[in-house]
């Protein structure tokens, strides 16, 4: 078992965490903490995609019910409960990287604070998405649309194996914005 390193505040690296950007809502910031401890508690040394999933379908209802009525949920919560207590072992090792996305050096607050290169992009998405929407901070749909973009992320593998087809998801969710942004109002709490 490799051993925990504690990570210095995050005023004491010269960085922000990633909970405390201030273009996440006040729904967003707590699931980042949540991802980060998780995070931790697994032995993982970045926050990845999956961990961001785990936390984001904890928070709320909102971001359940996009997955829509059945079982589907059950086995989705049912696959990040086994991987945290060891079905991510196998992503222990490496970081997640599709090398779809470039990776940005440095620059942003999730880095800074270990995120997975996928996972600090997911997070950037989420604020973007929220600024076409006309909503200065981003939420938890937001977040869950950006988590299932890349075919390669941590996160679309853990749907697929509940059998939960992304780019369905993604379709659902698009759609849900989509009228949101006809309407001109933001798309609620979640």
């Amino acid at each position: 078992m490799r051993p925990r390193i504690p990570r210095p505040p995050a005023h004491e690296q010269g960085g922000r965490r990633p909970d405390d950007d201030a273009r996440l809502s006040a729904e967003l910031a707590p699931v980042v903490a949540a991802a980060r401890r998780r995070a931790v508690r697994d032995g993982d040394r970045h926050i990845d995609t999956a961990h961001l999933l785990h936390a984001l379908l904890e928070s709320g209802p909102q971001v359940r019910a996009a997955f829509g009525d059945g079982p589907q949920i059950a086995r989705l919560l049912g696959y990040l409960v086994q991987r945290s207590i060891g079905y991510g072992l196998r992503w222990q090792s490496g970081v997640e990287d599709s090398g779809a996305l470039p990776v940005v050096t440095g620059a942003t607050a999730a880095e800074a604070d270990g995120c997975s290169p996928l996972a600090a992009a997911a997070l950037k998405s989420a604020c973007e998405r929220a600024a076409r929407r006309g909503d200065d901070l981003a939420r938890g749909l937001d977040l869950l649309a950006a988590l299932v973009a890349d075919p390669q992320a941590r996160a679309v593998e853990v749907l697929s194996r509940a059998g939960i087809d992304a780019r369905e998801l993604t379709a659902r969710l698009d759609e849900t914005h989509g009228l949101d942004e006809a309407l001109g109002s933001p798309s609620g709490p979640g």
